[in-house]
């Protein structure tokens, strides 16, 4: 495969870091999509499943994997194995000053989406350390935070792209009924009231992955 091609595959304007889906595989390998899908689903190629299901590949794995077999490795795809600041993790950021809860909706999670990287933070200052660091894929966020609260957070998200373009899950205790338009309004698109039933809200987490 040309360089040139992989680069393509590896520029992307929303996500900012980079892991690589089954039909990027099979493009960056020259194969059809489903020969990639082989690879993986018989064990030769490491990968993880997205919460929708997805099957990906970090780059490290895909470029050991083409060399097994004596695949000619792109200079882009090398360039990246050694930039792993710039991988993204399939990560969910779980924002709650509640620890006890925090904790219980992480291990959840955990549960639930095995190939899911958990990451928590329990106040408005370290979410944001965590968003700009992680860059997570998904976020359940609530609303009543210290330091920065919920709703400045999702402003920031959906206003400004140095946090890439994360699925975010609102949940609150909050007893404003209007949260939820001006939520809308911003672009925040998954609503939950507490207290929680944590297999609907693994159900919201999956569906925001597909979104």
């Amino acid at each position: 495969m040309p360089d040139s091609e992989f680069i393509k595959i590896m520029r992307n304007e929303v996500k900012k870091p980079v892991v690589f889906s089954a039909l990027e595989v099979a493009n960056i390998c020259g194969v059809v999509n489903q020969t990639a899908i082989n690879w993986i689903r018989n064990g030769y190629l490491k990968a993880f499943n997205t919460p929708g299901g997805q099957f990906r590949v970090y780059p490290d794995d895909l470029a050991a994997f083409m060399s097994s077999r004596n695949m000619q490795i792109p200079p882009a795809l090398l360039e990246l194995c050694n930039n792993k600041d710039s991988y993204e993790l399939n990560t969910l950021l779980i924002i709650d000053d509640d620890k006890t809860l925090n904790n219980v909706i992480a291990a959840y999670m955990e549960k639930s989406f095995p190939g899911v990287h958990i990451v928590q933070a329990f106040d408005g200052f370290e979410a944001g350390l965590q968003l700009s660091g992680k860059h997570p894929q998904c976020l359940i966020l609530d609303l009543d935070l210290p330091g920065v609260n919920g709703f400045d957070i999702c402003r920031k998200i959906y206003e400004e792209k140095e946090f890439g373009n994360p699925r975010v899950i609102v949940i609150t205790a909050l007893e404003d009924y209007d949260l939820e338009h001006r939520l809308a309004e911003i672009g925040v698109t998954y609503f939950f009231r507490k207290p929680l039933t944590l297999d609907k809200l693994a159900d919201i987490v999956k569906r925001a992955y597909k979104g």
